[in-house]
């Protein structure tokens, strides 16, 4: 046997070894290297065993490195990082609006009239829309999310993550639609009890819900009267007839919303104007700018990204999670 051929074969047994070795590590087998020297008894020298020692501690590190990354991995907050006097916005003045509702009922651009847009005639379906409002009032910042979830309707456990995230809710029915409001009244009642299920409520607590009853411009084809309305919901729930199309009721359903919140009156669109993203931050990051504007202002994120079902999952265990005793959520 020549040199080279003496070069090759062991080169070709570590390779073989490796492959051997990365299927043992997935199934963390503790006696990878006895297996490998029945296999490989002419292969394996003592160069090869103390090149495969070393990648298989390698590994371990590894491992023991990813471990602890999950273990000491933070609960998600939702608050964003904007640069302002804090260094971020104080979780108090975070909140999550979850709109519900059955389809062509209006949820759109009822959302569209929060973030200061125009109406939009034109239907189009909504898959899942996910906006995100900062507010600069006084020298405070705040933060609303909006979560359109319309296509959840289909997916229950989906939705019920979405409602156990919400911190208030937007119910959305059409007047001329009487089915979409007896889905309203389903919906109210998943809110009710997946919140008293999670903050474990002896007696049930006041849901911080606004049921907005659309397209009130058309009267002539009204289907679900007042007296309806009033007669399914229960008094804690505020209800408000609104017409996305003219604006009619969509101040007093945005200041319900920041009452529910305990937000200030100025996060309603017609209380701040808006700003650019560049304005809104050299508001909040300079003492001059925190000085000079006392006139409340708002930006759209227009990069944000609804966090992930695992973020949200995490938070939603994270809450329900009392000091040094883990419970289980189900998401049913």
């Amino acid at each position: 046997m020549n040199t080279t051929e003496k070069f090759h074969l062991p080169v070709d047994g570590v390779l073989e070894m490796f492959n051997t070795f990365s299927r043992h590590h997935r199934s963390q087998s503790p006696t990878l290297t006895p297996v490998l020297q029945q296999q490989h008894p002419k292969v394996l020298s003592k160069t090869s065993m103390g090149l495969l020692e070393t990648v298989k501690g390698r590994w371990k590190q590894q491992d023991k490195r990813a471990v602890a990354s999950v273990s000491s991995d933070p609960l998600p907050h939702r608050c964003a990082a904007v640069p302002c006097s804090t260094g971020v916005i104080k979780s108090r003045n975070c909140h999550r609006i979850v709109v519900l509702g059955a389809p062509r009922v209006g949820k759109t651009n009822v959302v569209r009239r929060f973030l200061g847009e125009d109406f939009q005639e034109q239907y189009e379906p909504t898959a899942e829309d996910f906006h995100r409002k900062l507010f600069h009032i006084g020298r405070e910042t705040y933060q609303v999310d909006l979560l359109d979830a319309s296509m959840e309707r289909n997916f229950p456990a989906k939705r019920r993550l979405s409602i156990l995230t919400g911190d208030i809710f937007l119910l959305v029915f059409s007047l001329d639609d009487r089915e979409s409001f007896s889905e309203l009244c389903e919906l109210l009642g998943e809110i009710r009890a997946a919140k008293t299920k999670l903050l474990k409520f002896k007696r049930p607590a006041r849901l911080p819900v606004v049921v907005c009853g659309n397209k009130a411009d058309l009267a002539a084809q009204r289907a679900v009267s007042r007296s309806e309305v009033a007669e399914a919901l229960t008094q804690d729930v505020t209800f408000v007839e609104t017409s996305a199309k003219r604006g009619t009721g969509l101040e007093a359903v945005f200041k319900e919303l920041a009452i529910m919140g305990g937000l200030p009156d100025e996060t309603s669109p017609s209380r701040h104007h808006l700003v650019s993203m560049v304005t809104y931050q050299s508001l909040c990051a300079s003492q001059w700018g925190r000085r000079r504007s006392r006139t409340p202002c708002a930006v759209v994120d227009p990069l944000v990204r609804r966090p992930s079902f695992g973020s949200d999952l995490r938070l939603v265990l994270g809450s329900s999670t009392k000091a040094n005793k883990p419970e289980r959520c189900q998401i049913q």
